[in-house]
C-alpha cells in the first residue's frame, strides 16, 4: 500500500486506495499508544512522590521524549480521567479555571426576549459551558489527570497566576460571587515544558520536577514497546537504525530529531518493505530512506546535503 501517488500513473479511481490506507492506531493517537509507555526509573520515582505529596509533576526536556504521553500512560495506568489544556502564546490561567463569554451575557443584557431577572440564570449558564480542565477535575468523583501542555508557550505571569488553585485545590469565580473547591481527592497535575525559557523560581518550588533526557536506554525501550507498529522489521535491522539515528543526532542540527520522529521512521521504513539493513548502514546521511520523517527543518536539509 505505500507509493500510492506515483505522478507517473495518469489512471484516475485511486480514492479507493487512499481510503485503504492501514495506519498505525499509536502514531495517530496519543491515547491508543500510552499502554506502550515505558517510563524510566527515574520517572517512576518523579511519579510516585508527585502522588504522594499531591504536588505537579513538572516535565522538561526537548520536543518529542514523551512528555506528553505520560499524562495519557498515567491517564490509561490508573483508568483515571484526563482533562488536558494545550497552552498557546495567548493562554492566561483563566483557560485552566474557566471562561467567561462576557460578549454573549452583553448580547442577552440587551436582549429584549430575555427578562432581566432571567440575567442571574443566563451569566451561571455561560460560566458552566466555560468549565475549564481543573474546575472539571474538581467535579469528577474519583482523581483525575490534569494535563497543561507547554507550560513554557504562555506569558511568564501564567505559571504564578496557577498556584493559588494547584496549593489550595480551589479558585475563585467572580461572576457567582463563589469558590470552586475540589470535592473528593486532588488532581494529579502533570505540567510540560521544552525549556524554551527558565520558569519562574516560586514556581519551580511547588512543583516536582524530572527531565526527560533522550539517551539510548530511552531509545531502545521506545522501540521494543512500539515493534508491532513495525511488524516487518527485524531487531538488526532496528538497531541499524537506531545507530543512523544517534548519528544524525549528533550533528549540529536546528531540530533534531526526537524519539517521536524515530517512531514514525521505522513505521515508514517497514510500509515501504524494499529497504535492507544495508540500505541504512551504507546510505550517507543525506541519502537516508525517507529522510523527511527525521529532519524537518529545511535548514538542516541543506546542511546535510
Amino acid at each position: 500500500m505505500f507509493g500510492l501517488l506515483d505522478p507517473d500513473d495518469r489512471n484516475p479511481g485511486r480514492n479507493s486506495a487512499l481510503d485503504a490506507r492501514s495506519i498505525p492506531a499509536s502514531l495517530r493517537s496519543l491515547a491508543e499508544s500510552a499502554p506502550y509507555f515505558q517510563p524510566s526509573r527515574e520517572l517512576v520515582d518523579a511519579v510516585n512522590v508527585a502522588l504522594a505529596v499531591g504536588t505537579p509533576l513538572l516535565l522538561t526536556g526537548e520536543p518529542g521524549t514523551g512528555k506528553t504521553q505520560v499524562a495519557h500512560y498515567l491517564a490509561w495506568y490508573f483508568d483515571a480521567p484526563l482533562f488536558p489544556l494545550y497552552v498557546r502564546s495567548t493562554a492566561t490561567a483563566d483557560d485552566l479555571f474557566y471562561r467567561f463569554d462576557a460578549v454573549a451575557y452583553l448580547h442577552a443584557g440587551n436582549d429584549p426576549a430575555i427578562d432581566r431577572e432571567d440575567l442571574p440564570k443566563v451569566k451561571k449558564q455561560l460560566v458552566e459551558q466555560g468549565k475549564g480542565p481543573l474546575w472539571q477535575a474538581y467535579e469528577t468523583d474519583r482523581t483525575a489527570v490534569v494535563l497543561i501542555d507547554e507550560i513554557d508557550k504562555a506569558s511568564r505571569d501564567f505559571p504564578n497566576d496557577l498556584l493559588n488553585a494547584i496549593d489550595q485545590y480551589e479558585f475563585a469565580v467572580p461572576e457567582l460571587g463563589d469558590r470552586i473547591t475540589c470535592k473528593g481527592a486532588p488532581p494529579m497535575v502533570l505540567i510540560t515544558s521544552n525549556s524554551e525559557r527558565r520558569l519562574p523560581e516560586p514556581f519551580l518550588r511547588r512543583c516536582i520536577v524530572h527531565h526527560i533526557a533522550l539517551d539510548d536506554e530511552l531509545i531502545k525501550r521506545a522501540v521494543r514497546a512500539r515493534q508491532g507498529d513495525f511488524p516487518d522489521l527485524d531487531q538488526a535491522f532496528c538497531d541499524a537504525a537506531i545507530d543512523r539515528f544517534a548519528e544524525l543526532r549528533s550533528h549540529e542540527l536546528r531540530k533534531r530529531p526526537a524519539t517521536g520522529e524515530l517512531l514514525t521512521w521505522l513505521a515508514v521504513l517497514s510500509a515501504r518493505g524494499d529497504v535492507t539493513r544495508e540500505d541504512i548502514e551504507q546510505s550517507s546521511l543525506r541519502d537516508l530512506p525517507a529522510l523527511s520523517a527525521l529532519i524537518k527543518d529545511h535548514e538542516d536539509l541543506d546542511m546535510l546535503r
